[in-house]
């Protein structure tokens, strides 16, 4: 059978491409589809621990068995609805509108409305900061995006919020993200806004590359948390086996 399989961050430049088709035997495992990289590039096996993985865009752990035309996704660690739902999360590639994004979110019962915006700074650990170059899973992104929009209305006292990340390259003092809340009161308003920049940064699949004066690099990302799959958390706890041990 034949899968579909899409690198992203780092992993681009192990694997050397973003995507790539690969014949498997019917009934193969994500855990089989690992081995059959680990084996091909070594840097990729050095990664494994840190990876989460999806499977037609949902987190999948490493006994998943794969189908005809899957499309598998090998995610580093990232630095986020029905027609009938509001749309709550927004992805963009230009320039993000503050105000127009809380102009349209506040509503006269609102007795607090408050605003994250992650802004690129133009250094790093005392590197000079050039710019930032902003990839993700796109469709995935944005189901987490809408998903954690919601969790954060079913987990605090607050109204609505409003999502946007921007991806693609961004200057000195743009903004990346963009996390606004909408309640009756500003307490829950600030746990909300806490919760969800902070979970937006741990699963939702979007990596930034650092440009700086002597080199570029990808910014090394916060782990996934313990409920979303990785390679070394199987349900039979067993690693994936190392081809050169064997």
């Amino acid at each position: 059978m034949r899968v579909r399989v899409l690198f992203f961050g780092i992993l681009k430049e192990v694997a050397g491409k973003s995507s790539d088709t690969v014949e498997l035997r019917a009934h193969s495992t994500l855990r089989e589809l690992l081995e059959h990289y680990g084996t091909q590039f070594p840097r990729f096996r050095e990664s494994l621990p840190s990876l989460a993985f999806a499977v037609n865009q949902e987190y999948a752990g490493t006994e998943a068995v794969l189908k005809e035309n899957d499309e598998v996704a090998l995610l580093p660690p990232v630095s986020g609805g029905s027609s009938e739902s509001p749309r709550r999360a927004t992805i963009v590639r230009q320039p993000i509108d503050t105000q127009q994004t809380l102009a349209a979110l506040k509503r006269g019962e609102d007795g607090a409305a408050l605003v994250f915006e992650g802004v690129v700074r133009n250094q790093t650990r005392g590197r000079k900061t050039l710019y930032l170059d902003y990839e993700a899973y796109e469709e995935m992104a944005l189901k987490q995006l809408e998903l954690l929009g919601a969790q954060a209305l079913a987990r605090f006292q607050i109204r609505d919020v409003a999502l946007v990340h921007r991806l693609g390259r961004l200057e000195i003092g743009e903004t990346s993200v963009l996390v606004a809340v909408a309640s009756a009161h500003r307490a829950a308003a600030f746990e909300a806004c806490r919760w969800l920049i902070d979970t937006l940064k741990r699963i939702v699949p979007i990596w930034k590359k650092e440009y700086f004066e002597d080199g570029a690099v990808w910014a090394d990302g916060e782990p996934f948390p313990p409920e979303i799959p990785r390679a070394n958390s199987s349900p039979s706890g067993s690693p994936i086996p190392d081809p050169a041990s064997k």
